[in-house]
């Protein structure tokens, strides 16, 4: 019987910010405890499935990192290699970040805020300096001041191309915990979403995206719709 392969793909647990409503972006904000909830029990739902893994991937931002942790602790995988990547971080939200969604709403109206959120090409307001982020982990990194839809799927396509769809051309089975708008970006680019309905896809925290993938490494379908 030939190996099965699967690409899944987990949004991170509650964040203390989204509990708050709040903007987040690339703020390095831990999980909430609903959020290690939400991460046991996907873990536990993908070994009750009779999933594993070859190797996963996440990216620089605690929230997805530790939801990774707790996952891979329940399924008993802590030991597969683990890459960390900035090109999967969520979208960047420029001045918005910090800010409460519905505030924001208040002040812009609900036809901005839904732009700012959802459109595929609409930047947020750009944020001043970056204050707030770590020269360590963004050493040599030319960082943004506000990213599009567009903008975090140009900056992740490239690292798929070159590192994760390798992985699943060799058979291997690929766990990656990720954020909303970067693992939209993605979803856009494996179903072949368009430009406008993508503003109607949303990814809840915690709950896994299960594909298949065929002998070659293509996504054949998603199978938990």
């Amino acid at each position: 019987m030939s190996k099965k392969i699967h690409l899944v793909l987990i949004r991170h647990g509650q964040s203390q910010w989204n509990e708050k409503n709040l903007f987040t972006g690339w703020t390095d904000i831990d999980l909430s405890q609903k959020g290690r909830e939400e991460a046991k029990k996907a873990g536990l739902f993908l070994k009750e499935k009779g999933l594993t893994f070859d190797c996963a991937f996440t990216s620089v931002l605690k929230r997805a990192i530790r939801t990774l942790w707790i996952i891979l602790d329940e399924m008993d995988l802590m030991w597969i290699p683990v890459t960390k990547t900035w090109r999967l971080n969520e979208r960047h939200y420029g001045a918005l970040q910090g800010k409460n969604k519905n505030l924001i709403m208040e002040e812009y109206g609900k036809d901005q805020l839904q732009k700012w959120r959802r459109d595929f090409s609409t930047k947020p307001p750009p944020l001043e300096n970056h204050q707030t982020l770590s020269p360590k982990i963004y050493k040599d990194l030319t960082l943004p001041y506000g990213e599009s839809l567009k903008d975090t799927q140009e900056r992740f396509l490239p690292f798929w191309n070159r590192k994760i769809q390798p992985k699943l051309q060799e058979g291997s089975s690929v766990l990656i915990t990720a954020h909303g708008n970067s693992l939209r970006a993605l979803v856009k680019h494996l179903e072949s979403v368009s430009d406008n309905e993508i503003a109607h896809l949303n990814i809840p925290t915690g709950e896994p995206l299960i594909y298949s993938v065929d002998s070659k490494g293509a996504i054949v379908k998603r199978i938990n719709d």
